[in-house]
């Protein structure tokens, strides 16, 4: 098939010029079903694409925080709300929605608000052959309102607090900070969700 300068959108006008042409009628709605279909096509794949980033960036937060339990948190598992990393993953996305290279100019340090202050995890540069253009900071907040286990009990002993937990439970909110690297306007935005 070729296209041509001269295609015509649908309408009734379209309709009625091969109506006029003596077409089969099948044949018309045919043809115009298949241009309905292929025009949907670029925003399917664009969704299907941003899905498919979404679940990378969601499935890097869970790899961050699996290797950060033992070598920075110091505990045996991390406890993380239903969908929390998917949620912070279509946030990320939304901020770098504006950059000129988007995602692939991002340098993302994620932390985790702790008791005593905060501690850095990661620093996750998503693609190291572009300049980045926008830092982001995510903070993991840790859920207050979770009781320690008995086993940390066990292992606090009498005068000493525990080198080992458990288990450390996230809670559903976080922070993200979004900093301009290279703009004449750089700012900051501070988003809590």
């Amino acid at each position: 098939m070729v296209a041509t300068s001269t295609l015509k959108p649908k309408s009734s006008e379209c309709v009625a010029e091969a109506a006029e042409r003596r077409s089969d009628r099948g044949c018309v709605n045919t043809e115009l079903d298949f241009w309905d279909h292929s025009s949907d096509e670029p925003q399917r794949t664009a969704d299907a694409t941003e899905d498919r980033t979404c679940q990378q960036l969601a499935k890097m937060f869970e790899n961050c925080l699996s290797r950060a339990k033992k070598t920075k948190l110091h505990c045996s598992s991390v406890l993380v709300p239903e969908k929390l990393t998917r949620r912070i993953a279509r946030e990320v996305l939304r901020l770098a929605s504006c950059e000129p290279c988007g995602l692939r100019g991002s340098v993302l340090y994620v932390h985790l608000e702790l008791d005593n202050g905060c501690k850095q995890l990661e620093r996750i540069v998503y693609d190291a052959t572009v300049v980045p253009t926008f830092e982001l900071t995510l903070v993991f907040k840790q859920d207050g309102t979770a009781w320690p286990s008995l086993r940390d009990f066990f292992f606090m002993g009498t005068c000493f607090a525990p080198k080992f937990r458990h288990a450390l439970k996230l809670s559903p909110g976080f922070r993200l900070v979004k900093k301009k690297l290279y703009s004449s306007s750089a700012g900051t935005v501070v988003e809590e969700c």
